[in-house]
């Protein structure tokens, strides 16, 4: 179906089409025309399903329609993190380019007095993060008493990151009268919950299984000794020279040190996590983009909104203790339809993990040893344990508000730089 078969204005099917895109994927072809039609939806899509046009074109077609001359917020869209707010703001300014609309976003871990200005000259559409919007209600810099659209991408990740009380404190501040999109990569009873207070008489939208992983994405489970997994994760990428592989950890610190070790191994490597500065955090992305580092380690937090074009690999190095977030790893390859591969590997004290994994999956994993790398199953591994982690990413999260205090090779047997 083509854009255009959607009933939405030729200054936006021509900013889509400049784009490369001509043909709407299945939740745009679902989503927008409801939207258009002035109700509540609750969508259940991952990442790369090009879920952020199918709210953002028909929000910006029904903008188009007047222009207060005060330019006051009529439309937020709230994301977990800053990469996510910066991916949707570039996409909205993209899908506006032949309009009159004006696109802003606020987010933390930067000045807030560059955004006061920016908010001063009027915003149509605002992307946030929780904390930074608060502060600047608090200051006075925002009001959204004029607010017609509300927006919740990736629900599921705030309220995994604890962000349920800033969700309260910002309804107490927006109309009552006004059109709420929820979308979320997963359904549960926190969300489920979620929308009972936020929705009314909504339209579900699912355009896959619900909590299903990527339909083209290759899972493979290795089970490895945890001491042997850094190992193995370099030899992977070497042997078989992968390019572009996303490795996942549950820690900054685990990622900061696996980081340096496959750079040791000839694995040019580079991680990315709330302790980096947001230049840092940019400039790695940027360098793994280009090719210039052969594989970017992630945390969970730091991962969403990471828009990585034909992501081929992923690596799960240690399960994560939220079991939906194994859907949201492996939704980053397999994108817009292309095929991807997602190999974890786990050791003997993650296996209560893996179950938890396979619970949400509604499937199981095949668990399999790579030849030389097979686990020693006379050894007995400590179990993992998550101790206060989500505390901890909340915590990180809202520390990029403005409340925050500011924080201060060469060849080798596992293959080419």
């Amino acid at each position: 179906m083509s854009f255009t078969s959607l009933a939405l204005d030729k200054s936006l099917t021509d900013a889509v089409n400049a784009l490369g895109y001509t043909e709407a994927t299945p939740i745009q072809q679902k989503a927008i025309p409801v939207i258009l039609a002035g109700k509540d939806i609750m969508a259940g899509a991952q990442t790369g399903t090009g879920k952020t046009a199918a709210f953002a074109l028909p929000i910006l077609q029904k903008l188009m329609t007047e222009l207060p001359e005060q330019r006051p917020v009529r439309a937020l869209v709230l994301t977990p993190t800053r990469e996510l707010a910066l991916q949707v703001y570039k996409s909205f300014v993209s899908y506006a380019e032949n309009t009159e609309l004006n696109i802003a976003v606020v987010y933390g871990g930067v000045s807030i007095n560059p955004q006061i200005t920016a908010l001063n000259k009027g915003a149509d559409v605002l992307v946030a993060t929780p904390g930074r919007l608060l502060d600047h209600i608090i200051n006075g810099s925002l009001a959204l008493t004029e607010l017609e659209f509300l927006v919740f991408d990736e629900a599921d990740r705030m309220l995994d990151m604890g962000f349920k009380d800033e969700i309260d404190r910002i309804l107490n501040r927006v109309p009552l009268k006004r059109q709420t999109l929820l979308f979320s990569a997963t359904f549960d009873d926190a969300i489920f919950k979620l929308s009972k207070n936020l929705l009314t008489d909504p339209e579900l939208i699912e355009v896959s299984e619900r909590n299903a992983a990527a339909t083209k994405v290759e899972q493979v489970l290795y089970t490895v000794d945890s001491d042997r997994k850094r190992e193995l994760t370099s030899f992977l990428i070497g042997s078989k020279n992968w390019k572009q592989v996303l490795i996942f950890t549950r820690t900054k610190q685990t990622a900061d040190d696996l980081a340096k070790e496959m750079c040791k191994d000839g694995i040019k490597t580079q991680s990315i996590h709330g302790d980096k500065s947001q230049g840092a955090r940019e400039k790695a992305l940027a360098e793994f983009k280009e090719g210039k580092t052969r594989a970017l380690v992630a945390t969970d937090v730091a991962s969403r909104g990471l828009d990585i074009a034909d992501l081929n690999y992923v690596i799960n190095y240690e399960l994560p203790y939220i079991a939906e977030d194994y859907i949201h790893r492996i939704g980053r390859t397999g994108r817009a339809g292309n095929e991807g591969l997602a190999v974890s590997l786990m050791s003997p004290s993650e296996e209560w993990l893996l179950e938890a994994v396979e619970k949400v999956l509604d499937t199981r994993l095949l668990q399999q040893w790579y030849p030389g790398y097979e686990p020693d199953l006379t050894k007995t591994e400590k179990p993992a344990r998550k101790g206060g982690q989500k505390q901890r990413d909340r915590k990180k999260a809202l520390g990029q508000s403005a409340r925050s205090k500011k924080r201060t090779s060469t060849e080798s047997k596992y293959g080419r730089r």
